[in-house]
């Protein structure tokens, strides 16, 4: 057995046709949710890249791991999704994204060479890297850059000194200039990579030859595209597919944009979010995130396709998901960030080809669901061993297989802003810049240090476009809310190194062999049924 796991980056739930939207078609993922079951709310235990992943990667919390934003390395020695499943024999590799910093400064204290087999494990968050492709040029990043696909473009006379940045991210315009696409007037034209030899393609078919390649050994391929992430930039003929008569409308107000709470006001004046809040900057570039979206799809059709026609569909999990959403001018913001829906709520497709699974194809499931979960998903499939002392999510075979009674209450997500611009404008150390949201399927509670909460009823407000923090009518479940976070901040978060069973296990047993504490008399020893050791001066 065997588990394809594909990830999409910045990927909006409600940019599916399988979750309802109606602006665009995504047939191929829609037929996947048809296979499997579709969860409808599951969150991603940060709303950014790099401490999102990790918790996928380790399934445990953001407070769990340490690495709480982008850059910030993993520390080595945390247990990864691939030092479990090696346990069970199962290979686990990359092909695509990970955003994973290693932890050159723990690595160097431990005398662990980056270059050994042990090394390249801890600096790639425990997985085999067939390709690492973190959507970065190569100049800036060149250890998370696909140098491989440099030379794919190369080879097929597309050349230059950086081809990603000059092929996959430029393109030109009507007078034969080149524009890049970083810059956000330049979304609607096209890449100047064909669609067959663009990323999203190129990964597909890495992705392919991976499970070709693969010999009787079980594996886990952690196939990760780096679209619809920013550049903004696709090939032709996804640039031109959609126009802003084609978007959804842009779901904030005037009320919003008149909050009182500092940091929703420092958070909508940052540069990004100024730009998306510009009905012309959301009408040129959120076409393009469609198109982007659209082509995706067309390749997981290529890729489905593929594993119908070989047979891999009886025998391999396949798990789509996202790292979190794009706020897209949604409530005045830009990027991702924060806890709305449209960034912390990911789509998340789960088929099992098990037959334990035949009585759930094609359903949807409300369950609150966290991407920590994924972890012990893939460790129960491969019959490893449970590890909850370890991994704090929770396996979703009984979702999957139509049989879960006991499922958690509320969502956790977590955020650390301390490198945003938004920290230092509001006045908060970087020790405090701390927000976590607690969601327990209707209310939406978001623990905001040193400034009050802010709070969503979804109920009433699905958009989530009224704040209710301040409002004294609602100081009740403020309270619960307030109260389930201290519940969870209270749990044990770095006790890895002892399993329950182990605990037990020391408990009935006392103190260690030889150490006897309290003991008045030999007598009161032999009541216990212990004895002084034959060395010992009686």
């Amino acid at each position: 057995m065997n588990v394809l796991w594909i990830m999409a980056d910045q990927l909006r739930w409600d940019y599916l046709s399988c979750y309802g939207a109606s602006h665009i078609h995504t047939p191929n993922l829609d037929w996947l949710a048809g296979q499997g079951v579709r969860f409808d709310r599951a969150y991603v235990q940060s709303p950014i890249c790099g401490p999102s992943r990790m918790s996928f990667y380790t399934g445990r919390y953001v407070r769990s791991h340490g690495s709480t934003w982008n850059g910030f390395p993993l520390r080595v020695g945390e247990p990864t999704l691939g030092d479990h499943l090696r346990e069970s024999g199962v290979k686990c590799s990359l092909v695509g994204k990970t955003h994973m910093t290693p932890d050159l400064e723990g690595m160097k204290r431990l005398g662990i060479e980056p270059e050994s087999t042990i090394g390249a494990l801890v600096s790639e968050c425990g997985f085999d890297v067939v390709v690492r492709d973190d959507g970065t040029n190569a100049t800036q990043y060149p250890g998370r850059h696909a140098e491989d696909y440099d030379q794919y473009l190369r080879d097929r006379g597309m050349g230059g000194e950086n081809p990603w940045e000059e092929w996959a991210n430029t393109a030109v315009d009507a007078n034969g200039e080149m524009r890049s696409g970083w810059m956000l007037e330049n979304a609607p034209l096209a890449a100047r990579v064909p669609k067959e030899h663009s990323e999203t393609a190129w990964l597909t078919t890495r992705g392919i030859e991976y499970i070709e390649a693969q010999g009787d050994q079980p594996w886990l391929c952690h196939l990760s595209y780096i679209k619809p992430h920013w550049p903004y930039l696709a090939p032709a003929p996804y640039n031109s597919l959609y126009s802003a008569t084609d978007l959804p409308g842009v779901n904030r107000t005037e009320k919003e944009k008149d909050t009182d709470h500092p940091l929703m006001q420092a958070w909508m004046d940052m540069r990004v979010s100024r730009s998306f809040s510009r009905d012309h900057i959301r009408d040129l570039v959120a076409p393009v995130y469609m198109g982007l979206i659209k082509e995706l799809d067309d390749q997981m059709g290529r890729l489905f396709s593929y594993l119908q026609d070989n047979g891999r569909m009886d025998d391999t999990m396949i798990v789509f998901c996202s790292d979190h959403g794009d706020n897209m001018g949604d409530h005045w913001l830009g990027e991702k960030d924060l806890f709305h829906d449209c960034s912390a709520r990911v789509p998340l497709i789960i088929y099992d080809p098990r037959a334990t699974a035949d009585s759930t194809r094609g359903t949807a499931s409300e369950a609150l669901v966290e991407g920590v979960d994924l972890t012990p998903t893939f460790i129960e499939y491969f019959g490893g061993i449970d590890k909850p002392h370890i991994i704090e999510g929770r396996s979703l075979a009984p979702l999957l297989q139509g049989r879960a009674n006991d499922w958690r209450q509320y969502c956790v997500s977590e955020y650390d802003y301390s490198t945003r611009d938004a920290r230092r404008a509001v006045g908060v150390d970087q020790n405090d810049a701390r927000l976590v949201m607690v969601f327990d399927g209707r209310w939406k509670y978001i623990h905001v240090e040193k400034m009050r909460p802010i709070l969503f009823d979804l109920q009433t407000d699905p958009d989530e476009v009224n704040d209710l923090g301040d409002d004294p009518l609602y100081s009740a479940q403020l309270q619960r809310l307030r109260e389930l976070h201290f519940e969870w901040s209270r749990q044990h978060h770095s006790r890895i190194t002892r399993s329950a069973t182990i605990i037990e296990k020391m408990t009935d047993n006392k103190e260690p062999p030889g150490i006897m504490i309290g003991f008045a008399t030999r007598e009161e020893l032999a009541e216990e049924g212990r004895a002084l050791p034959p060395h010992v001066v009686r």
